[in-house]
């Protein structure tokens, strides 16, 4: 580090330091940066003191304006929801079972219900609603527990095998394997893909009598009151390759839906069920 020296091609002073024969010149910043750069501070002074800035324990400063774009958020909400207050009225006092498709309420539960879908149902039934193993399809037609609009509304509001709501559809599956032997279950495992032009006379056709048709019924067609499916459409929720049958038939199968009436308004509970039923799967 040297004694700055003026330069003798710019006549401009140098910082004093040399690198390998390279001097730096001490040439000042353009006063138009250097205006910008204190207009920002003087700006950025300003925000925090106008505006919600500086973080405290609980909080953070409300600054002197009093601005909150939760606040925003809210009226914004708080508009929508007077805006839609008679469809939302309607909605809930609508007669489901007889729902005009072509009403504009209805146009507006399948929107609304839209929403609650995503934000509520895709985590398990896809965001196309087409499910996934051990997560039912909800665009066919092969409902557990009936398809539709009212029966629909009815699961969605509350669940399946839950231990939260009174209500809630509960069948269970004995686990077969504590009762037969593997053997046995490989013939049943055999035998179910035959259904329903089965050969009831063969060994499988009589254990399925034995066992299975007193809730999946004679030819193997389910039993809705039960929530028991259907074994003869080839729609298998848990797979009905002959590893998971066997699976199925030795341990059982226990799914569990939430009772979404506990969770959400009524009128959501009617919006995403409407929806549901819209996409062509319902009855």
């Amino acid at each position: 580090m040297g004694e700055p020296r003026k330069d003798d091609l710019t006549g401009r002073e140098t910082m004093g330091h040399e690198f390998d024969g390279i001097e730096e010149l001490n040439t000042p910043m353009p006063r138009w940066w250097l205006i910008t750069f204190y207009l920002t501070v003087i700006w950025g002074i300003g925000y925090t003191i106008a505006f919600p800035a500086w973080p405290m324990i609980s909080g953070a400063t409300a600054g002197l304006l009093g601005y909150s774009t939760r606040g925003e958020v809210t009226q914004d909400i708080a508009s929508h929801e007077a805006a839609n207050a008679n469809l939302v009225e309607d909605l809930n006092a609508v007669n489901l079972a007889a729902f005009d498709p072509q009403s504009d309420l209805h146009r507006y539960a399948v929107a609304r219900g839209a929403s609650v879908f995503r934000a509520q149902c895709s985590q398990c039934h896809g965001s196309g609603a087409a499910g996934a193993k051990g997560y039912p399809n909800l665009l066919d037609n092969d409902w557990l527990w009936g398809g539709s609009l009212e029966e629909v509304a009815h699961s969605v509001r509350h669940g399946i095998r839950n231990e939260t709501d009174d209500d809630a559809h509960w069948s269970q599956m004995p686990a077969f394997g504590e009762i037969r032997e593997a053997t046995e279950i490989d013939t049943l495992v055999s035998f179910l893909p035959t259904l329903p032009d089965a050969d009831w006379d063969s060994p499988g056709g009589a254990l399925f009598a034995d066992n299975c048709a007193s809730c999946h019924g004679d030819a193997g067609l389910g039993d809705r009151s039960q929530g028991a499916p259907n074994l003869a459409d080839a729609i298998w929720l848990y797979g009905g390759d002959p590893d998971s049958l066997t699976q199925t038939i030795t341990y059982s199968r226990f799914g569990v839906m939430p009772a979404w009436g506990q969770r959400l308004t009524e009128v959501d509970v009617r919006a995403v069920s409407t929806y549901v039923h819209s996409l062509g799967g319902g009855e």
